[in-house]
């Protein structure tokens, strides 16, 4: 672990992997730190905002270094299920990819259950993790300029769905009608960290 800090207002924490991340993130939403005003996981990194009027950083990285975890913790947030239909424009070549059919990539996308990791990229973009390790693809050699909202698209050991038309370099492998953000819906993210995901084929 290392931890640095972001001016007077934040630490940044670096940690070896995604489960550790994970770990921390649950541990310090279970018990979140005096002044701290917001936890923002990512891949290997989790961000601590601190307000530098209620509390010192140096507490708050005591509290962080101390806080207890085990690679078991993980934070709840319930279980969403997303229907897609499975017609993506890189459907054949994550196929061809990972030595699988397109049924067979269906069937392990649809056989697991993911959880968001974290956010970002976008307003309601969550990074989607702990899905079949059979579908590790890398990105696109070249991003779109347009990828449709409720595009579902995997990346390398992860999963996602645009919430809205934007650039995009994921390999897109289906699509679903849900609206995964909303700023007229509390909270306005289907996607949030802890929301675990069941994907089911609703036809092609």
């Amino acid at each position: 672990m290392r931890i640095l800090r972001c001016a007077d207002s934040g630490l940044l924490v670096e940690l070896n992997d995604l489960d550790a991340v994970r770990a921390l993130y649950a541990a310090l939403s279970a018990a979140v730190p005096p002044g701290v005003t917001d936890l923002v996981p990512a891949a290997r990194t989790l961000l601590l905002r601190v307000d530098p009027g209620r509390a010192e950083l140096a507490e708050v990285e005591r509290a962080v270094r101390a806080a207890p975890r085990t690679a078991g913790d993980r934070r709840d947030e319930g279980l969403l299920r997303v229907p897609v239909v499975y017609d993506g424009h890189d459907l054949a070549e994550v196929a061809r990819v990972t030595g699988l059919t397109e049924s067979q990539v269906v069937a392990e996308h649809t056989g697991t259950e993911w959880t968001v990791a974290f956010g970002g990229f976008a307003p309601g973009f969550g990074y989607l993790a702990g899905g079949s390790a059979r579908l590790e693809v890398p990105r696109r050699a070249e991003s779109r300029t347009r990828v449709p909202a409720g595009a579902v698209a995997l990346a390398g050991t992860f999963s996602g769905v645009y919430p809205r038309e934007s650039p995009g370099g994921w390999q897109l492998i289906g699509r679903t009608e849900l609206e995964m953000w909303r700023t007229d819906r509390d909270p306005p993210a289907l996607l949030r960290p802890g929301v675990r995901v069941r994907f089911e084929e609703v036809g092609r």
